[in-house]
């Protein structure tokens, strides 16, 4: 199976308007232009009315580059985190034959109807879990609207082709879905970390972007740990921390670079208790790429970053319980 991208995250939150500003004033991304499952109208002559991302659900929607939406926060009256994650495929071929793979894998897969398709602003869909538990959307054609504009101004982020960044998910069993992200869906191995007899951190990639996602065994514990959304510069990060401070905004790690994927970077929390790391200079990395274990995190900073992950791991154990 070839996925190209992690192209677009769901999320629960019990008040997701506390994302649209967090988002918006702090991440810099802009509300969405128009609310999936909404159409265009004639090409060149739109009748949309201005939305400012929130849809009748009470739904956020957040644009980042090109792509109608990046990133949606769904109200949520339990517990609060990681909803989904969209794979994007390559046509509706791939969909297909993707779909046919999972199933003679016999993994359990269906097929999304027009609607739902739609609803996600993109042209066919396919529903799957990995073994943790996680949703997971292969589909193809996401809609391009265009127009992207930062409301703090100037600033761009990383993404395109590349999709929307990276996310950091515990997993209870290691093993198990590491062979499903490389051996089922066709992520690749780039680097990965032991923190034990039985943990370890290992870091995957299905495009040029050194991660897409990366997985964490740490005990009985699911759940997202962080999302990475990648800016172009150092000023754009410096910017950006400069207002979560003036915020108020938790930074739970330093400034500091890292010593796998180059990024340079801080984390701070987010409105549904998971970590946002901001950073750009991220690797980019080919098939002549060796796979390496590393035992050393970063090359300077990230100050509270292991404390960081230990207490997002307690919190989810402790939400589980």
């Amino acid at each position: 199976m070839n996925i190209k991208s992690v192209g677009y995250m769901g999320i629960g939150a019990s008040d997701p308007v506390k994302w649209l500003a967090y988002g918006v004033d702090v991440i810099g991304m802009m509300p969405a232009r128009a609310i999936p499952g909404q159409g265009w109208g004639v090409p060149q002559h739109s009748d949309l009315k201005a939305t400012d991302g929130v849809g009748p659900d009470g739904s956020v929607y957040l644009k980042m580059d090109e792509r109608q939406w990046r990133l949606a926060i769904h109200p949520t009256l339990g517990r609060e985190g990681l909803l989904y994650l969209g794979l994007e495929v390559e046509d509706k071929y791939a969909l297909e034959r993707s779909v046919q793979e999972l199933a003679g894998a016999g993994i359990e897969v269906s097929v999304g109807t027009e609607a739902q398709a739609f609803a996600r602003s993109v042209s066919g869909i396919a529903y799957l879990r990995d073994p943790a538990g996680n949703a997971l959307e292969l589909y193809y054609g996401p809609v391009q609207d265009y127009k992207f504009h930062s409301p703090v101004g100037g600033q761009e982020f990383v993404a395109g082709h590349l999709g929307i960044g990276h996310m950091n998910i515990f997993v209870e069993d290691l093993e198990a879905n590491y062979n499903f992200y490389t051996r089922v869906l066709g992520f690749q191995l780039s680097d990965y970390i032991r923190m034990g007899p039985d943990s370890a951190l290992k870091f995957m990639r299905c495009n040029e972007r050194h991660h897409s996602i990366a997985i964490i065994g740490m005990g009985d514990v699911n759940g997202l740990q962080h999302a990475m959304f990648e800016m172009q510069t150092i000023d754009d990060v410096g910017k950006a921390l400069d207002r979560a401070l003036a915020a108020g905004i938790t930074i739970t790690s330093s400034l500091g670079r890292h010593r796998n994927d180059g990024m340079l970077s801080f984390y701070m929390r987010s409105p549904s208790g998971f970590d946002v790391e901001i950073g750009c200079g991220c690797l980019l990395i080919d098939d002549s790429w060796t796979v390496n274990e590393f035992c050393e995190g970063d090359v300077w900073g990230h100050h509270g970053l292991v404390d960081a992950v230990m207490a997002s791991c307690e919190s989810l154990r402790t939400v589980d319980e």
